[in-house]
């Protein structure tokens, strides 16, 4: 999916999960770190992507053309196959299961809740993409 879509769905399940869990904070500011989070969590492609290539040149292409780092989102990519979709989901999986214990084991039950909450839905939303069906 591209970011501003992670952002709009980061943003539903931010609230739905502040709701339904009351991690401490704001609902405004839970929200907005669901956002950060349901779009920051996809720079984990770039470094898999440096990891394939051998260079940074996905990035750079991102960077340097901001109509293709916002708009054009696919074209970062395109060259890669379903190997590194896997990694991608896999990578996030890592990520997000760090980043839900480290805050668990820190006393923050309720906002590891919040968080798992949140990327799981961009888990979900990252496969029904990549079975063509959203």
């Amino acid at each position: 999916m591209k970011s501003l879509e992670h952002a709009a769905v980061g943003a539903v399940a931010g609230a739905v999960a502040a709701l339904a869990v009351d991690p401490p904070g704001s609902l405004p500011l839970l929200v907005a770190g669901a956002v950060f989070a349901s779009v920051f969590i996809d720079l984990d492609h770039f470094v898999i992507a440096r990891v394939q290539r051998g260079d940074w040149a996905n990035l750079r292409l991102a960077v340097t053309n901001p109509r293709v780092g916002l708009l054009d989102q696919e074209r970062v990519f395109e060259e890669f196959d379903t190997e590194f979709d896997r990694k991608r989901l896999l990578s996030h999986h890592l990520v997000g299961g760090v980043a839900v214990g480290a805050l668990a084991l820190s006393g923050l039950g309720s906002l590891a809740a919040f968080l798992a909450v949140v990327l799981y839905v961009h888990v979900v939303c990252d496969f029904l993409r990549d079975l063509g069906i959203a």
